[in-house]
């Protein structure tokens, strides 16, 4: 039987009505030109195709979170506000003393630098987990915990157990993970959890209304808090890959970073604003910084994600190379940066600014890895080095401005991190600390191969034409 004409031409009315609509939002709300116009070129050309994966992959904003942290809970907001006024005393006695590269990241993060920080330099999976595991032992009050990915793998059960012991004792226990991140773990891991009495919520939980068509957002934190005494932030999941003990897959290298202090509060906060938005819950903690001073060390927590008012991720980027004087290396596992990023870099490579890229060579993203590629020309011809790390898969996401600051955190230096990911990072400009981080990617960049043009043009056409194709996809990768 012919199927009804009427029938069809609803359909395809309802399809263009729909492509409209969506063409409508993006007119309002774009961020790239570029990707406006795929992906109006898309609705327009393949609506039956196009207008299902903009509701799941075409949204710029995080709805509801935003609205969660300045409307929607006028205790969340107090507490910011509180904290804000708390730290003025522990911050820097004159906050113009701080260069305005600085100042502006306070004012992008909403966090102040505070004074009287001690941070630990972790630089690899085995030296992070003994601190972690150190840390979670000797918790008396309570334990805060936010994972992109958990695995329910030798070190994913030691944790669960540490847990499960500390709150035996009394210790409370809030979980947060990410469900697509963890999507692997297996549900009897969070249930015996709950089931000890710990509070678990992945990034979605009690919103499915809200969060419903933004399942392209991930929350890409990895942090864990004891006692409001002592932080950690990083690059490392809950994953027995940092161990190097994973049969048949390479060594993942990454870096972490151990915090005490009053900077510990803004991880606090960042957790909780993640936590308020998955589980509508407010903890009855003691959020207020704490009084004893362990050290001598200036740090900004910097929280960023696509529900902030401004692309804080990009800004913090483009902040850090527009200012370099000397040099700026970034470590990332993913090199996909959109044109700011790119034209950034061979600005301050011209101006004489000792621009370093370290890469992996071995990736678990093969289309990132390739998208790379196409990159080394622009490269090379402005004098950015792009160095590829060699021995097992580079993970860890550092940043390093002259001898000025360093930053250890989550973001990658990729789309996604830059405006679909929430990512957190720690700054510091202790000499102490900014010396260690020298040291290791120093170490590091002796463990990789400097990439030419030759990498890339001396490949067949066909290699070539790969690359620059996935680079298309740099929005979704």
């Amino acid at each position: 039987m012919m199927p009804d004409t009427s029938l069809v031409a609803i359909t395809v009315g309802l399809l263009y009505l729909g492509s409209a609509a969506c063409i409508y939002r993006i007119l309002l709300t774009y961020r790239t030109a570029q990707g406006a116009i795929a992906w109006i070129i898309s609705l327009l050309g393949l609506p039956y195709v196009a207008v299902p994966l903009f509701l799941v992959f075409g949204r710029s904003r995080f709805g509801g979170y935003i609205k969660a942290r300045r409307m929607g809970d006028k205790s969340l907001t107090d507490l910011l506000n509180r904290f804000e006024r708390q730290t003025t005393s522990l911050s820097t006695p004159d906050q113009a003393q701080l260069d305005k590269q600085l100042q502006v990241l306070c004012k992008l993060g909403r966090q102040p630098f505070t004074e009287g920080n001690r941070c630990t330099l972790l630089r690899d999976g085995e030296a992070t987990f003994e601190a972690l595991i150190r840390a979670m032992e000797n918790a008396t009050s309570y334990i805060l915990l936010e994972f992109y990915i958990v695995r329910s793998d030798k070190i994913g059960q030691r944790i669960k157990t540490i847990l499960e012991n500390k709150l035996a004792e009394g210790v409370q226990v809030w979980f947060l993970y990410d469900e697509i991140g963890s999507v692997g773990l297996p549900r009897i891991y969070l249930k015996e959890l709950t089931a000890a009495g710990a509070r678990v919520a992945s990034f979605g939980d009690g919103n499915i209304r809200r969060r419903r068509f933004q399942i392209n957002f991930r929350n890409h934190r990895k942090l864990l808090v004891c006692d409001g005494k002592i932080g950690f932030v990083g690059g490392i999941n809950l994953g027995d890959e940092y161990l190097g003990t994973v049969i048949d897959q390479e060594p993942w290298r990454d870096t972490h970073c151990r915090i005490e202090g009053p900077a510990v509060t803004g991880l606090q906060l960042a957790w909780l604003e993640d936590w308020n938005w998955a589980s509508n819950e407010f903890p009855d903690l003691d959020w207020a910084p704490e009084d004893n001073i362990p050290g001598d060390e200036r740090v900004l927590v910097f929280p960023t994600g696509p529900a902030d008012t401004w692309e804080t991720c990009s800004l913090f980027f483009l902040n850090c190379i527009n200012n370099a004087q000397s040099r700026i290396w970034i470590a990332s596992p993913y090199f996909v940066p959109d044109f700011q990023i790119v034209n950034a870099l061979q600005l301050a490579a011209l101006r004489g600014v000792d621009v370093r890229i370290m890469i992996p060579e071995k990736s678990d993203s093969q289309l990132a890895r390739l998208a790379a590629y196409s990159y080394l020309v622009q490269a090379n011809q402005a004098g950015i080095g792009i160095y590829q790390y060699q021995p097992g898969f580079m993970h860890q996401k550092v940043v390093l401005v002259d001898n000025h600051y360093a930053a250890v955190g989550t973001a990658n230096l990729d789309n996604r991190s830059m405006r679909l990911n929430f990512e957190i990072t720690a700054i510091t400009t202790s000499e102490s600390f900014v010396s260690k981080v020298d040291a290791m990617l120093t170490e590091d960049l002796i463990n990789c191969r400097k990439m030419t043009e030759h990498d890339y043009e001396g490949r067949s056409i066909l290699f070539r034409l790969t690359c620059r194709a996935i680079r298309l996809l740099a929005p979704l990768l």
